[in-house]
Parts: C-alpha cells; sequence; structure tokens
C-alpha cells in the first residue's frame, strides 16, 4: 500500500465533454463563448457555433498530417480561434501545446523544439497594451531553421500584411 490505481483504461475527449455531448439538448443554441477584445469588439459562439468551426478546423489540422499523438504549438493571443485550435486538437487526438504570445522567436523556437511540435498555429498580430504585437513574424523566425515545421497556420485577426 499505497497501490490504488484509477481509471485504468479510461479514455476522455475533452472537446466532446466540453461541445458535443449538448448537441441533443436545449444548451445547444446557448452561447457557449463570449469574447471582448482590447478594443471593445465582441463575438459570441453558440455550442453549435463552436462545433462546427471545430469540426472545420480539425479537418484543416488533418489535411495538413496532423494524426493522434501529434504535437500542436499555438503561440496566438487570447481570441477565439485559440479555443477553437484546442478543441479541435482534442477532437483529432492531437496533443496543443500553448506558448504566450508575449514570448520572442528564441524562446518560441526552444518551445517548439522541446515538444517535437509539427505545426505551428499563430495569428497576424495580437493586441497588448494598445500596441500591435508582430506574432506571425515571430512566429516565421522561430522555425526559419527548423525541419520539423512544414506549415504555419495564420489567423487574421488585426489584418496586418504579413507574407
Amino acid at each position: 500500500m499505497p497501490y490504488a490505481k484509477w481509471c485504468l483504461g479510461g479514455q476522455l475527449n475533452a472537446c466532446y465533454n466540453c461541445i458535443d455531448r449538448h448537441k441533443s439538448s436545449a444548451v445547444w443554441k446557448k452561447t457557449a463563448l463570449i469574447w471582448e477584445g482590447e478594443e471593445g469588439d465582441q463575438r459570441f459562439f453558440t455550442y453549435e457555433d463552436l462545433y462546427n468551426e471545430i469540426n472545420r478546423f480539425s479537418n484543416v489540422l488533418k489535411s495538413l498530417g496532423i494524426q493522434k499523438g501529434d504535437v500542436v504549438a499555438i503561440y496566438m493571443p487570447m481570441i477565439p480561434e485559440a479555443v477553437i485550435a484546442m478543441l479541435s486538437c482534442a477532437r483529432i487526438g492531437a496533443i496543443h501545446n500553448v506558448i504566450f504570445a508575449g514570448f520572442s522567436a528564441e524562446a518560441l523556437q526552444d518551445r517548439i523544439i522541446d515538444s517535437d511540435a509539427k505545426l505551428v498555429l499563430t495569428a497576424d498580430g495580437g493586441r497588448r497594451r494598445g500596441k500591435i504585437v508582430p506574432l506571425k513574424r515571430i512566429a516565421d523566425e522561430s522555425v526559419r531553421d527548423l525541419t520539423s515545421i512544414n506549415n504555419v497556420v495564420v489567423v487574421r485577426h488585426t489584418c496586418q500584411d504579413v507574407p
């Protein structure tokens, strides 16, 4: 003693637990996520909206070769697409590695290498205290010499002109 064992062989899909299980209930059409940006802009998502966005992005991940057990680095500001990305990873069994959007290219690169990420998700930029942080430029710099990263997926958030 102690030889306690819990949930042997158990499995959990956080995406199903957070979203899918509400599909046949009255909750389905209710608001699941409210987002307010730094400039006061707002977006609302019902459970159904999130379900559709998650399925759509899960298919994007699969089309890029992401499979169960692969690591996806999420270097994004606090926007709804970050939640959608995390739940999409859960849906297909990929592992998400959320990396603080204030990190430098070197710090981001270290975390991509340490987690053995196969894909980086970012945004063109993020708003922080009234300024725009050039996340795409930082992400590009961090993956420039990495052979493990074939794709960087970019969310248009600040409408920066990025390659």
